[in-house]
């Protein structure tokens, strides 16, 4: 490590070699030291060597030096210290632009007063409004591993608690209620359904795959049960333990199917 004049004087060969090597050997090693060379014009980038294991790459601007990375020489790791970085005209085509990194971990350093932050912007014709992601507090690493494929429509994000990710139907945080049904259909679990059989009896088939604590409401929409019966269809699943079709004609019937495994399979939440 070493920092030098850059200057080579009018002299004989030997002072000359010496001059000549002090100047590469500078160079070599990034202008390494404690300060800034004193040979530092604007421009000029250099290696504050205080920290002896973790130096710290800067940039001399002709009035002040900007921080630029830590070398971390223990994790063999660069850390960029500026808190947002602008990255332009990279595979940019008629509607985006795209970096790719591959085989790289990226890494978004949080400040002294808060998290890490990326942040991804609208369409530049609509505004400049962003959706962000930002760290909190952890008080240890996490990790979200995102799922392979997309879900269903209405299903969740949920996690196993180990942040690996995956899609979801909805149970026990609410009913998303449908407009009227006048019609056969297949049931989305976490959804409930007004029925109408005023014109014709017809059936609701349950999901074909289903998990423990999956729900499904049905409502007697015009009191029409009775004269033109709801069937709710099983769909390869036992109802109440039994492998039979549900036919509903209870007038005004209001009821709710909760899913349980596959012996017992569907039953009533409320009797």
């Amino acid at each position: 490590m070493a920092q030098g004049d850059y200057l080579i004087q009018n002299q004989g060969f030997p002072a000359f070699r010496a001059d000549l090597n002090s100047t590469l050997e500078a160079i070599n090693t990034s202008n390494s030291g404690t300060s800034r060379p004193t040979s530092a014009v604007a421009g000029t980038i250099w290696l504050d060597t205080t920290n002896a294991t973790s130096p710290t790459l800067k940039f001399y601007d002709g009035t002040d030096d900007i921080s630029l990375a830590t070398i971390d020489y223990s994790a063999n790791t660069v850390n960029w210290l500026d808190s947002t970085v602008s990255i332009t005209g990279l595979a940019t085509t008629a509607t985006s632009t795209v970096l790719t990194l591959q085989d790289t971990n990226v890494e978004v350093s949080g400040g002294a007063t808060q998290g890490g932050e990326i942040r991804f912007k609208e369409d530049s014709d609509t505004g400049s409004n962003y959706v962000a992601l930002k760290a909190g507090n952890p008080a240890s690493d996490v990790t979200f591993i995102l799922p392979n494929a997309d879900g269903t429509a209405d299903q969740i994000l949920k996690t196993d608690g180990s942040g690996n990710l995956s899609f979801a139907d909805a149970s026990g945080g609410g009913t998303s209620w449908q407009a009227v049904k006048t019609a056969a259909f297949t049931a989305v679990a976490g959804e409930g359904y007004f029925c109408n059989t005023t014109s014709a009896a017809f059936t609701a088939t349950l999901p074909a795959a289903a998990t423990l604590g999956d729900e499904c409401s049905f409502i007697d929409y015009a009191g029409t049960f009775d004269t033109n019966n709801l069937t709710i269809g099983r769909n390869g699943h036992n109802i109440q333990g039994d492998a039979s079709d549900l036919t509903v004609s209870t007038e005004r019937a209001g009821f709710t199917l909760v899913y349980v495994d596959s012996t017992v399979g569907w039953v009533l939440r409320d009797k």
